[in-house]
């Protein structure tokens, strides 16, 4: 992508089920779900590089034993840094009892049964540690500890943070982190006194009802609460002190979750490949957290995956399929292929079908696999192309004319390429913005000035703002005739308040080219008419509301926004012609059929907390308000 974007935090949770004793005799170290913790964190490194977080809880600790641990780290190798100093903890033990593991469980913090790893994305709040997961309830009492990590983004943080209040909590401050943490934090509480309730009929003493409640604790119930008027897309992971556990996933599907299940442990991560690599499983026996269900895991060991909460449209986040998610899992590998391929045909139609005077190429690294589908698109239009010719020449074919014929090949090169990024002192903007525009140089020789088109795909443009200060000026050094911008995605038009760290309007390039548009056909006026309807939503109870920002997107159409999208990143006294073309919605839901949640692209949000944040977003632009819209 050429525009960077922050985006979804990735989770990794291993439960293992036998005896640390069982790993020593069959892996020879007690401390193999641990090393596996790493591995399946650093497989998802791509989810998060502002921080990193793991916690521990230990099964049956011996009374005064810590059993709850807990690392976090905000440094630029997070998840290196937290397994350095996990590393030198262990070298201050006994040596010759490092692979004891009753006494690893006794002295070590991290020798523990459940493990939950976190990679954050900062979309909000700075990187202290307090911003990390994962994040600590902490109790005297065992089945009153909650360990949390995950990744979500709640749009109703307001109406939590106020039914907190009105449960007679202080919460020490707004944020989806700390509401989540108390409300599910509350009814475990509640949970608790339930039991405890029941049990002190029974006459039986306060140890025995704790060691009842360990038993009994009825986590479904917990969760039903909990999560009973919550607004967003999430996947949770909980740790509860006794050793119960959780997976939960948002009832759209909107963010990922997987898990994967044998007689030695369980595993949950955000992303598949990750799962499939650490542990060396086949692809198809991973499953998927389905869609407002949790995952629940007893102390005993037995699981089960239970609802939680009514079934809703599957819309899971086709940006994870475009750009988020790693390119190893074979079915985005295709989808992101067949992406690309879909555009064939309009830069071919663009190129007025002369391909021989084009060179195709991509900007790296991300729009890789795009390119291949792009090229094989191509490629199956270039078939078809020589076998029109054959049929046009045969009564005049020679040798050296059918060998020219089918010997054609398209101009494919890696034109951009990706240097190390530099460190500045500059604090001057300009000058900071021309050093920006070195982060990418160019293959020269390969394009003939004045002559060849140059058809570059991306993966999306965002902000647009790479393209013009620095990607385009790059590529004008090659002086070609026309350059062609291709994105693999739709524009996106609104914020994603589900996770993304896309949230004002302004920042998008689709919106800047609305308001260019609108002040180009004398339409100004309609952005103080939709201000005051996006503002009459606002005092609608939130399932009433509609998004009232379509009304404007509507006064046009993709290819008019497209034309002025490409008018605001060519650079000034730009020779080249500059052309963007954006894949359509409707090609983007056939390459990605089970993951349709496009509301950044259409405003088809799917849940009515997203369609307050878009009428928001517009309120805020207009006021001139920088604060993020959720």
């Amino acid at each position: 992508m050429s525009d960077p974007i922050k985006h979804e935090c990735g989770v990794a949770f291993i439960r293992l089920l036998k005896p640390l004793e069982y790993f020593t005799e069959k892996y020879g170290t007690p401390l193999y779900g641990l090393k596996k913790l790493q591995l399946l964190m650093a497989k998802q490194i791509n989810r998060g590089q502002d921080g990193a977080g793991m916690g521990i809880i230990k099964l049956d600790p011996q009374f005064g034993q810590r059993y709850i641990a807990r690392k976090r780290s905000y440094s630029k190798n997070a998840v290196a840094d937290i397994f350095d100093e996990v590393n030198k903890t262990l070298k201050t033990l006994d040596k010759s009892n490092l692979n004891n593991a009753l006494y690893l469980k006794e002295h070590f913090p991290y020798a523990g049964e459940l493990m939950l790893g976190h990679l954050r994305y900062g979309t909000h709040g700075g990187n202290s540690l307090e911003n990390l997961h994962p994040f600590l309830r902490q109790n005297n009492w065992m089945c009153r500890n909650l360990v949390m990590a995950g990744n979500y983004n709640l749009t109703n943080v307001d109406e939590l943070f106020t039914q907190l209040i009105e449960l007679g909590q202080q919460p020490k401050e707004i944020s989806d982190n700390v509401t989540m943490l108390e409300k599910i934090g509350h009814f475990l509480d509640e949970e608790n006194e339930r039991l405890f309730k029941i049990y002190k009929k029974e006459n039986l003493s306060n140890f025995d009802i704790t060691e009842k409640i360990k038993e009994n604790l009825n986590v479904e119930n917990i969760l039903k609460n909990a999560f009973k008027r919550t607004d967003g897309g999430y996947n949770m992971v909980g740790m509860i002190g006794h050793g119960d556990a959780f997976v939960i996933r948002d009832p759209n599907g909107i963010r990922p979750s997987f898990w994967y299940a044998n007689d030695e442990m369980l595993i949950a991560a955000s992303e598949r490949p990750a799962i499939a690599t650490t542990f060396n499983i086949p692809y198809d026996t991973i499953k998927e957290v389905t869609p407002g269900c949790a995952l629940i895991i007893k102390k005993d060991g037995s699981y089960k995956e239970t609802r939680i909460l009514e079934q809703k449209d599957k819309l899971s986040c086709s940006f994870e399929r475009i750009y988020f998610s790693r390119g190893n899992d074979a079915d985005i590998y295709k989808e992101r292929k067949m992406l690309g391929e879909m555009l064939a045909p309009t830069v071919i139609n663009s190129l007025n079908d002369d391909i021989e005077n084009a060179v195709f190429s991509y900007i790296p690294n991300t729009a890789a696999t795009s390119f291949y589908g792009m090229i094989d698109g191509v490629n199956a239009w270039l078939k078809n192309r020589r076998a029109e010719v054959l049929m046009t020449e045969k009564d005049t074919l020679t040798s050296d004319r059918i060998k020219e014929i089918l010997n054609y090949r398209i101009r494919r090169e890696k034109i951009l390429v990706k240097d190390a990024k530099m460190r500045t002192f500059i604090t001057n903007d300009a000058d900071r913005e021309d050093l920006v525009g070195h982060a990418y140089d160019v293959t020269y020789g390969v394009i003939r000035p004045g002559q060849d088109t140059l058809v570059i795909i991306d993966d999306s443009i965002v902000r647009g703002t790479t393209l013009k200060t620095s990607i385009l000026k790059i590529l004008g050094r090659l002086e070609p005739k026309k350059i062609i911008v291709v994105s693999s995605a739709p524009q996106i038009l609104y914020p994603d308040c589900y996770g993304i760290d896309m949230s004002r309007l302004k920042d998008f390039v689709a919106f800047r080219a609305l308001i260019e548009l609108l002040k180009d056909n004398h339409l100004e006026h309609k952005l103080t008419e939709t201000y005051a309807l996006c503002q009459a939503e606002m005092h609608k109870p939130v399932e009433e509301m509609v998004n009232q920002v379509n009304t404007l997107y509507n006064l046009f159409t993709q290819e008019q926004l497209s034309k002025k999208i490409a008018q605001i990143v060519t650079p000034e006294n730009f020779k080249p012609e500059v052309e963007i073309i954006f894949q359509t919605v409707d090609n983007l839901l056939l390459a990605c059929p089970n993951h349709r949640g496009d509301w950044y692209f259409t405003g088809n949000f799917p849940t009515q907390g997203g369609v307050k944040i878009a009428n928001r977003a517009f309120i805020y632009f207009m006021e001139k308000n920088n604060a993020r819209a959720y």
